[in-house]
């Protein structure tokens, strides 16, 4: 009988025997990540089963339910959220204290990050809808090159915009851009590969994501941070070549089709209007108005600001909120779910841990590990940036852009369906962590201030 050895270091090995088929060793995998985490990690009192925390069981259940479930995926995660809502608050307790107080005082602390997460979600999905009105998407195929080599550069524009936007933003766009180019027919894979280059984008920079805004601020030089593209890149290339090659097997690109009316720039200076003003606000959060962005989701604010000010220029397709609200509610129940976890440290700090926290932040969600680990020092910057912001490309509720973009092809939220086809994602991640462990070396950096923490955008 075949066994899967999950190792992430020292002492942190957990064997999963396959039996059941594809969704028990799903179901496994699962649970067995959240164990050698739990098993290696240093967690506040909590009931325990053997090593293992209840909690994380809890959450391991909801997780597996999540992946093997997916047409039943939203009722698991909010079920999820409020069974361990109601087992810290009448059970385990919350960091913040115990019962109703502790669990108000938890949401006081993660409160500005849920509603930032909640406005970016139904906000993009209102700008990508600008960005379709405005035929852009239709043009584009004019100057994409042919065959797969034009599946293959639209990744790398994700890439390339995911570096200055939110990489909710860069996914939604990438999306639209392919129902347009792909007449709606995308493979999984490729929208696998569309959320791994939107994340590849932002681990380098520090505008680019959640986790490097956080390095910044916390005293990691950006430079530290930009070794992270060595291993993005590589990933990119490699998981780019073959999603590209399985799109242009599945459905080519429409190279001659013709334009339904011309390019709306109104609508497309909305799309700027939206972003630019997202840029500014966070810049400003993080430079000069660090206090304000602890205790308001400014971003999220700043976004709608600015969707209902372009009001008056064009309406927005308001049809597509609810849709888009149900999406973020199920993110931010995952969310939730992990913000309650009792963790208090993580592994010794090394490129195994590194390593082995990009896997896990396929089913963890990366802040509360990326602030956790900021808090323990001793990493490589650049390969922790990676592993965090690439890693939650592996399955499609690992990261708000994998959410977000399901919100557009909900085909994709079958978890067995992403992992065959965006089987390159994983792969990808393995070989661009290591390619950056052969070229840059492991070199832990120690932060030059400390910072206080704040979550202005989403992960």
């Amino acid at each position: 009988m075949r066994t899967y050895a999950i190792t992430f270091g020292e002492s942190m090995k957990v064997s999963v025997k396959p039996n059941g088929g594809m969704y028990s060793r799903v179901a496994r995998i699962c649970a067995a990540l959240l164990s050698c985490f739990a098993a290696n990690a240093a967690f506040a009192a909590s009931p325990m089963i053997g090593p293992v925390p209840l909690d994380f069981l809890l959450f391991a259940g909801v997780l597996a339910g999540v992946a093997l479930f997916h047409q039943h995926a939203f009722k698991f995660a909010v079920g999820g959220a409020v069974v361990i809502s109601l087992y810290k608050i009448f059970i385990a307790g919350f960091k913040t204290g115990t019962g109703l107080e502790g669990f108000a005082g938890h949401l006081g602390h993660e409160w500005v990050l849920l509603a930032n997460l909640l406005c970016l979600l139904v906000g993009f999905a209102l700008l990508s809808n600008h960005f379709e009105k405005s035929h852009v998407p239709s043009v584009l195929p004019h100057f994409l090159p042919d065959d797969w080599k034009g599946a293959f550069v639209l990744l790398v524009l994700v890439f390339v915009l995911s570096a200055f936007l939110d990489n909710i933003a860069a996914a939604l766009i990438g999306g639209t851009v392919a129902a347009s180019v792909f007449r709606k027919k995308v493979h999984i894979g490729y929208l696998a590969a569309i959320v791994a280059a939107s994340n590849a984008g932002g681990s380098g920079s520090v505008v680019g994501d959640t986790t490097t805004t956080m390095l910044w601020l916390a005293g990691a030089s950006p430079f530290s941070v930009l070794d992270a593209y060595v291993a993005a890149f590589t990933a990119l290339c490699f998981c780019g070549y073959f999603a590209a090659k399985q799109q242009q097997a599945y459905s080519p690109i429409v190279k001659d089709s013709k334009v339904d009316g011309r390019v709306d720039w109104a609508r497309l200076g909305i799309v700027f209007w939206i972003l630019g003003v997202a840029i500014v606000a966070n810049v400003l959060v993080n430079i000069r108005y660090q206090e304000v962005g602890e205790h308001w989701p400014v971003l999220g604010i700043a976004v709608w600001v600015a969707i209902l000010l372009a009001v008056v220029i064009r309406k927005p397709d308001w049809s597509l909120v609810p849709g888009a609200a149900k999406g973020a509610v199920f993110l931010l129940s995952l969310v939730l779910c992990a913000s309650m976890m009792p963790v208090e440290e993580l592994p010794k700090a090394s490129w195994p841990t590194a390593f082995g926290l990009g896997f896990l932040s396929a089913v963890f969600d990366n802040i509360p590990l990326t602030e956790l680990a900021i808090k323990q020092g001793g990493y490589d910057w650049g390969m922790l940036a990676y592993a965090v912001g690439f890693g939650g490309s592996m399955l499609w509720f690992g990261s708000s852009a994998g959410v977000a973009l399901s919100s557009q092809f909900p085909e994709a939220r079958n978890a067995i369906a992403w992992l065959k086809g965006g089987w390159h994602v994983a792969v990808a991640y393995v070989l661009g962590f290591f390619v950056m462990l052969v070229l840059t070396g492991w070199h832990p950096t120690p932060l030059k201030a400390a910072a206080t923490l704040m979550m202005p955008i989403a992960a």
